[in-house]
């Protein structure tokens, strides 16, 4: 077998489905890509046996059909030195033996019996299937990821949970400090429906839809989800369990709102979180006639600081506690010039959302407080 393909369209795909791999293996045949060419069409595929990743591209030259695998890491570094130009595969399909020239020089290399790679499960016939634009699925895993969990007791709490109806398509994460509801009206389902997204392959779609256009077509069914896009295709096992009720968490009439400038903000949280206690983080809000003033201390080391902010807000005066690192986590994930942080008491969870909300969307994210000790 023969194929003669572009070295940086080749690297670039295999750099992209790279990322599926684990640093160790359950089965060695998963350090290996799988490639495969069909009538002009090379496959590529990788997987950690959870998640399978695959790509294709259009080969300039090619003689026969044919699949193998081979280490993901010499062919990596292999092509990464090597600048735009066609590389000449030549494949014994069967003593596995590789041969790839190039402008000066060649490398020879063992490929793999492709036979021992795992074949993803197909969807059931009970799967569920929509379409997304990219660009609404890039904004909501974007969004969300920084608030999934890492918990071994809670696994569900690890992901993305997609919540479909047919009026909208929400997407949620949550690791029992801060909350993120993401609502997206440019999207919706055929009927009810849920799944929730592992972390990894959230990761996965977070570095591909950048490049991607069109819409993506997404099918789940209880155990698996399928994403298409334009020129990858994954499918990945889905946490299974049910998602706590997200809507019960959110506290309703919260009466006491400020309007305030977010990059202000996250500056001012900034510089007086260095003087927040190293074990806690905690820095205090108060909120009075526009401004809001934020002070943090240590006493173990005899430091504080506080800092005020010019804000829209005209309730009586009240004060609140926050995990500073989760705050600025919030703030830095909220795409818009002005917030506006809704409090009913210092004992329940501040609310935070944009004042301004984007087209086709409501975005709300939550924030536990934590208790001051005065």
């Amino acid at each position: 077998m023969k194929f003669i393909v572009s070295s940086t369209n080749l690297f670039n795909h295999l750099q992209a489905i790279s990322r599926v791999i684990n640093s160790k293996n359950s089965l060695p045949i998963l350090d290996c890509f799988l490639l495969e060419l069909h009538d002009g069409t090379l496959s590529m595929t990788s997987s950690d046996n959870e998640t399978t990743l695959s790509t294709s591209i259009e080969v300039n030259e090619f003689d026969g059909d044919g699949r193998f695998a081979v280490s993901s890491r010499t062919l990596l570094e292999a092509l990464k030195e090597i600048p735009e130009q066609p590389l000449a595969f030549q494949v014994n399909l069967d003593t596995l033996e590789i041969t790839v020239q190039y402008q000066n020089g060649q490398y020879n290399l063992m490929g793999q019996n492709a036979n021992e790679y795992p074949q993803p499960q197909d969807l059931g016939a009970n799967a569920v299937r929509l379409t997304m634009p990219a660009e609404v699925l890039m904004s909501g895993v974007n969004r969300c990821i920084f608030a999934t969990a890492d918990d071994e007791l809670r696994p569900v709490m690890n992901g993305i949970y997609f919540d479909i109806t047919p009026e909208d398509i929400t997407l949620v994460a949550s690791d029992g400090h801060k909350l993120v509801r993401n609502k997206t009206y440019a999207a919706h389902g055929t009927e009810k429906a849920a799944f929730i997204l592992p972390k990894k392959p959230a990761n996965l779609l977070k570095n591909l839809l950048p490049k991607e256009q069109g819409d993506v077509q997404i099918g789940f069914d209880d155990r698996n989800a399928m994403f298409t896009l334009e020129n990858y295709q994954m499918i990945c096992r889905l946490i299974e369990g049910r998602y706590p009720n997200y809507n019960s968490v959110i506290p309703q009439n919260n009466p006491h709102k400020a309007i305030l400038d977010r990059a202000s903000l996250i500056s001012a949280l900034r510089r007086v979180s260095v003087f927040s206690s190293q074990a806690s983080s905690l820095i205090k809000l108060n909120l009075s006639d526009n401004q809001i003033k934020i002070s943090a201390q240590d006493i173990d080391f005899s430091t504080s600081a506080e800092e005020t902010v010019i804000c829209q807000y005209d309730g009586n005066p009240m004060s609140i506690g926050f995990k500073s690192s989760f705050l600025i986590d919030i703030l830095n994930n909220i795409p818009a010039a002005n917030v506006t942080i809704e409090l009913a008491d210092p004992s329940r969870a501040g609310v935070i959302v944009p004042e301004e909300q984007e087209e086709n969307e409501d975005l709300l994210m939550l924030l536990m407080p934590m208790m001051l000790n005065d």
